[in-house]
């Protein structure tokens, strides 16, 4: 099989100094690995699996850390807004911890898989929709900018990718499981946005 590429937030060297364009960036990335994880078979499959779960835990806590809280207060019906896409989030979550339970290689894993991206991609539409374009237009540059800041922290933080001389999944893992990777994500989002 030839070797998959999955594009990442930042590899197309954008200046990143907009909340919205990052997320979206990301939601597309995310897109990415879980084509590749569909298309991947084996250890490659183990692989961009990792990616993906790492990918999903860096996002969706630099969204609960940085983009929920101005959502609430930032535009009307905002409080509403984020209770809807908090419930997504837990649905999406149960679905990818019981993934996390499975070999890649189970028969039961691809079903569960899609699945997921399915629960995952109308929570993107959601967060797009509902989310994102309030966010937009009810703040400044200024503001879009220093919360662009606080996720690249986070992913900056928790690399997307394996490390080099990590080459496998389970030795990428052992890096940190998956909640603390979200702790370590929490507290690097709190110290960019000067919370800590």
């Amino acid at each position: 099989m030839s070797e998959l590429k999955t594009p990442h937030a930042g590899d197309d060297m954008a200046k990143d100094d907009d909340v919205v364009s990052l997320l979206m960036r990301q939601h597309g990335d995310i897109r990415n690995l879980f084509d590749e994880v569909e298309a991947a078979e084996g250890e490659e499959r183990r692989d961009a699996f990792r990616r993906l779960v790492r990918l999903l835990a860096v996002h969706e806590t630099a969204e609960e850390e940085v983009v929920h809280p101005f959502a609430r207060k930032g535009f009307p019906g905002g409080e509403q807004v984020v209770k809807d896409r908090l419930a997504e989030e837990k649905a999406a979550k149960e679905t990818l911890a019981a993934l996390d339970e499975m070999d890649t290689d189970d028969p039961k894993f691809m079903p569960q898989l899609l699945k997921l991206r399915k629960d995952v991609q109308a929570h993107a539409r959601a967060e797009e929709r509902y989310e994102f374009t309030h966010i937009r237009r009810s703040t400044d540059v200024t503001n879009l900018a220093s919360m662009a800041k606080a996720i690249k922290a986070a992913e900056a933080m928790a690399p997307t990718r394996p490390h080099p001389g990590v080459e496998s999944g389970a030795k990428n893992m052992a890096l940190g499981p998956v909640a603390a990777l979200m702790d370590r994500t929490k507290d690097a989002v709190r110290q960019a946005m000067g919370k800590v």
